[in-house]
């Protein structure tokens, strides 16, 4: 998939070759993500010195078919999935060892391809940013999409009381099958308050959020898609005791995605392998339509994620 003059196309580009401690991998599925379109629009171009600013593509899965030198844990044939700074939406993509993950058994590409992205972001926002415990309260913005579906999964499995705001009617039922408590996003208030705040909306919800706090409590920024100003009442927060966190996964140094990875592996994949989170997905296309797949993620009101599908 390649972006051109803002818009997307496939193309033919020469094979990739996996340096020391790369992978080269045969993408058999690739999320797509916010990012991505922000990358086609302009917004948000890989770090400088990865991968090319008009290769999009977040995450993947697939099977391994070559290593570089220096390469330890992984061989060919392997089934993996990972983050990736750019080109993932691809039939081949280098892939660093360091954030590789492998595909549990029983998961099928579109959830495989699905996973990386999402789980990685929402189990860092919640767990290794908030500190969200067991039994504690959360309140999930925006969460009928991919991250906001692996939010509510992962903060049920943590026996969690989960409140989670969609706009859409007709996708909510699908999100108290996660095991959520569905409102409306103009009255959560009620329900609060919140140990722990995951904003995927942006700016609109802050004055909200920052009312909503139980003492201690902490709010996580990860999507600012209705806004990235907001006016923060200090007075609210220090009476709070309360927390605000901020982040992007994609700009982090290797070493740091390979540490997100890990905890991943550690405490998600055994709760995929048994089916307590089950990437939900919205719809699947083959990675030649893309432009599809995006445009279809931009109209909004989906369940899950949109996954681009390989050979």
């Amino acid at each position: 998939v390649t972006i051109a003059d803002g818009a997307l196309a496939w193309r033919e580009h020469p094979d990739p070759d996996p340096g020391r401690g790369e992978l080269l991998v045969r993408v058999r599925a690739a999320g797509v993500c916010r990012g991505d379109l922000m990358q086609r629009d302009g917004f948000y171009p890989p770090p400088p010195g990865t991968t090319p600013p008009e290769l999009p593509g977040l995450e993947l899965a697939g099977e391994v078919v070559a290593t570089g030198d220096g390469v330890r844990r992984f061989r060919v044939g392997d089934r993996v999935m990972a983050v990736v700074t750019g080109a993932g939406q691809a039939e081949l993509a280098v892939v660093p060892e360091l954030v590789a993950m492998p595909v549990p058994e029983g998961i099928s590409w579109a959830q495989a391809g699905g996973f990386p992205e999402n789980y990685t972001t929402a189990h860092d926002a919640l767990f290794s940013q908030c500190g969200l415990a067991m039994g504690e309260r959360a309140c999930i913005h925006g969460a009928a999409g991919g991250v906001g579906t692996a939010a509510v999964e992962l903060a049920v499995a943590a026996a969690c009381e989960v409140v989670a705001t969609v706009r859409n009617p007709a996708v909510r039922a699908g999100v108290a099958g996660l095991g959520a408590t569905v409102v409306d996003p103009e009255h959560f208030g009620a329900h609060a308050p919140f140990d722990v705040v995951l904003e995927l909306v942006g700016a609109v919800n802050m004055p909200a959020n920052l009312g909503s706090l139980a003492t201690g409590g902490r709010i996580a920024i990860i999507g600012v898609g209705a806004g990235f100003t907001a006016e923060v009442n200090l007075l609210a927060l220090m009476g709070a005791r309360g927390r605000i966190h901020g982040s992007t996964l994609r700009p982090r140094p290797l070493d740091e995605k390979a540490a997100a990875a890990r905890r991943v592996e550690r405490h998600v994949l055994p709760l995929l392998a048994r089916g307590a989170v089950t990437v939900p997905i919205a719809a699947t296309f083959p990675l030649a339509e893309a432009a599809a797949a995006y445009e279809l993620f931009a109209a909004g009101g989906k369940l899950g994620k949109i996954v681009l599908v390989g050979d």
